[in-house]
């Protein structure tokens, strides 16, 4: 009785559907505002199991704190607790949306409209039903197309929107108060342009070799796993300011593939001309021709883990490879590391690890 009674007082208007505990529905008030939930505990009572609905609205406030209320379902110990705590962090989220429900004066949405038709509507991609959001969508030099987000708060013009870019690189926008969304675009245009040769150079790697990762590489991703051999690859780490510079390149493989590769960048690094490509740059370098998009698959490289029997496991890929010669089986480093882990012939040097291979015993 004493639980009922303080979810009576901190939240009234949610309310029991059954004799046995396990349905709550009703609203949840905040800030004055209520907002419909309904939560289903299991027949046992444990919060941690519980399933929590509610209307798209309050979805759309809380979408951000959605790993903070299933810490607090795992560790509040009754239903009373975690509505506090619900209460506390849509109070906090609230808090952080307030822009978003602060009705805007007609001059807002007078200038806004302006700006987009100066601008011309065949660069809008996108416009929220609340005129809060607007997508500009571009096209480089070369072809490839992009898009920018805008934020706009309520003193729009006066404060500059938000903007959200794909860039390897901040974007930082110019503004002052008689600046208009063209100055944006303008701006978006000339930040395009100046990593052109940067795309370029990530292109041409996507294009004619096999990249292991990233799978779908954004523009912002400055970094590609190159296949080199079975099993033997490079991960290559662009300058986006300085795309034409000699990149961080890391080695993967077993030792007695790779050490020749370390031993040729290392000799031919003189030899880096930025006058031509990265990749061809590469290809002197380390004396190879990377292994053609056109000739062999992807899955020529993309051997699986010989412990999980999976390619991809939470997102990465088997990077570690056995050093015999005649085995070269590789492994994510998770299940590596966990296999030796339980073997009792392994030992443990600082943060290194050392055991027999899964395939050969070796």
């Amino acid at each position: 009785m004493a639980g009922a009674r303080g979810l009576l007082r901190h939240c009234p208007l949610l309310l029991p559907q059954d004799r046995h505990g396990t349905a709550y529905e009703g609203f949840v008030t905040v800030q004055g505002r209520d907002f419909h939930i309904r939560i289903l505990l299991p027949m046992d009572l444990q919060l941690k199991n519980a399933r929590v609905e509610c209307s798209w609205r309050l979805k759309k406030i809380l979408h951000g704190y959605r790993h903070i209320l299933k810490q607090r379902l795992h560790s509040c110990p009754d239903l009373v607790s975690f509505m506090v705590e619900l209460k506390t962090v849509l109070e906090i989220a609230l808090k952080n949306t307030q822009d978003l429900h602060v009705p805007r004066p007609p001059e807002y949405y007078s200038c806004l409209v302006r700006d987009l038709e100066t601008l011309g509507w065949n660069r809008v991609a996108y416009v929220d039903t609340g005129l809060t959001t607007v997508k500009l969508k571009a096209e480089d030099s070369c072809g490839r197309q992009h898009l920018i987000t805008l934020k706009l708060n309520a003193k729009y013009p006066t404060e500059p929107p938000g903007c959200l870019v794909d860039f390897p690189v901040p974007f930082a926008v110019s503004w002052m108060p008689q600046n208009s969304l063209i100055d944006i675009y303008n701006q978006f245009l000339a930040a395009l342009e100046s990593l052109k040769e940067f795309w370029d150079a990530l292109d041409e790697i996507d294009g004619k070799t096999w990249v292991l990762e990233p799978e779908n590489p954004t523009r912002s991703a400055t970094t590609r796993r190159i296949a080199i051999g079975n099993n033997v690859s490079v991960n290559v780490e662009v300058d986006p300011r300085h795309p034409n510079m000699l990149p961080e390149c890391y080695f993967l493989g077993a030792d007695h593939e790779v050490n020749p590769l370390r031993t040729k960048l290392n000799n031919n690094m003189h030899l880096w001309d930025p006058e031509i490509s990265l990749l061809q740059n590469l290809r002197e370098l380390l004396e190879i021709d990377f292994p053609s998009r056109v000739v062999l698959e992807k899955s020529d490289f993309a051997k699986d883990c010989g412990i999980c029997y999976a390619y991809r496991l939470d997102g990465s890929v088997p990077d570690h490879v056995c050093d015999d010669p005649r085995c070269g089986q590789p492994f994510h480093q998770a299940c590596l590391y966990e296999w030796l882990q339980g073997l009792p012939t392994s030992r443990q040097s600082f943060n290194v690890i050392f055991g027999e291979c899964p395939y050969c015993n070796k």
